[in-house]
């Protein structure tokens, strides 16, 4: 456990410390993102190559358009992947990688601006680069103090940096986050709204204040939702009705044929509005520890219902 942790303590502290070395090559190197027409080629080889993929990954994912392009690959003719609309991102601790180096000279001749991330500020690679950020670290987190572990901690954490402003700048929001995030859980949570599992039009549970209890049960077993909304002549919510009340009202020994629904009810009920993501239902109901909700357009009026059953089959919890 100790070592693990000196492990976690030396990727820690390399990571803060480039906090402090952050200066203007790094505000150079967001211009040169944000400005650019076309994409953002990363570039890097071994470790560097995995940290370079996953930065790319997250490039794209958070609204500026990059790929990783292998070195090895680009002498062979992956090289033509560049245009004169992008820029290229290169990552090398020792900023010597033969593959890497060996690319400068073409990606120069393309006039491509060249950033690169590197721990050798002196480094042929660092020479080269129109922009230098310094992801140096003071020794590896490997006892040995050989494998690439904070120096590989570093690139990751600046590039993540690189990305957030990015996104931030953009005014990258959460619906655009959606678009590019549109499969598995995370799309579901960003892209389904309450319109898209609410019960509407015959499937909803509805009754008027007047109607006997007797009567409300019937509407709740038919649309089955463990619920039933209750409203004035003008459809405004007025209250609802659960399996839950139904349970308080057995242990009053209420008449249920001749008690208005009115008279037991919960009334002010919590509600939502269609064009909110089902993720702020969920929020809702788990914080005010309900199992359905009510759903009303801007004049109160009411338009749907679901329960969480609904926010289970959508994929939403």
């Amino acid at each position: 456990m100790t070592l693990a942790r000196n492990v976690l303590d030396i990727e820690a502290d390399a990571i803060r410390a480039m906090s402090g070395r952050l200066n203007g090559q790094f505000a150079h190197a967001i211009d040169l993102m944000l400005a650019c027409k076309g994409r953002v080629v990363v570039s890097g080889m071994g470790k560097s190559g995995h940290i370079g993929r996953k930065i790319a990954a997250t490039l794209a994912s958070t609204g500026t358009p990059a790929f990783f392009m292998h070195p090895g690959e680009a002498a062979h003719g992956d090289l033509g992947m560049i245009t004169a609309q992008d820029v290229v991102l290169a990552l090398s601790n020792s900023g010597e990688s033969e593959e890497l180096v060996a690319l400068l000279n073409p990606i120069k001749r393309r006039g491509v601006p060249l950033i690169a991330i590197t721990g050798n500020l002196q480094s042929t690679l660092a020479r080269q680069a129109d922009v230098v950020l310094d992801a140096g670290v003071e020794k590896e987190a490997c006892t040995l103090n050989l494998a690439p572990t904070a120096s590989t901690s570093a690139q990751l954490a600046l590039g993540d940096a690189l990305a957030v402003v990015l996104l931030d700048l953009r005014g990258f929001g959460s619906d655009d986050f959606a678009l590019s995030h549109p499969g598995g859980s995370l799309g579901r949570r960003l892209l389904v709204h309450v319109r898209d599992v609410m019960h509407a039009g015959e499937a909803l549970p509805v009754v008027q204040e007047t109607t006997l209890l007797r009567d409300a049960l019937l509407v709740m077993s038919e649309k089955g939702l463990g619920l039933t909304a209750v409203v004035d002549d003008q459809q405004r919510v007025k209250g609802v009705f659960t399996d839950g009340d139904l349970r308080r009202v057995l242990n009053r020994d209420v008449d249920l044929k001749t008690t208005p629904v009115s008279q037991v009810m919960s009334a002010n009920p919590r509600r939502i509005h269609a064009d909110k993501l089902a993720a702020e239902a969920v929020q809702m109901m788990q914080t005010y520890k309900i199992t359905g909700l009510l759903v009303v357009n801007e004049s109160d009026h009411l338009v749907g219902a679901f329960n969480m059953q609904d926010l289970l089959r959508a994929g939403v919890v």
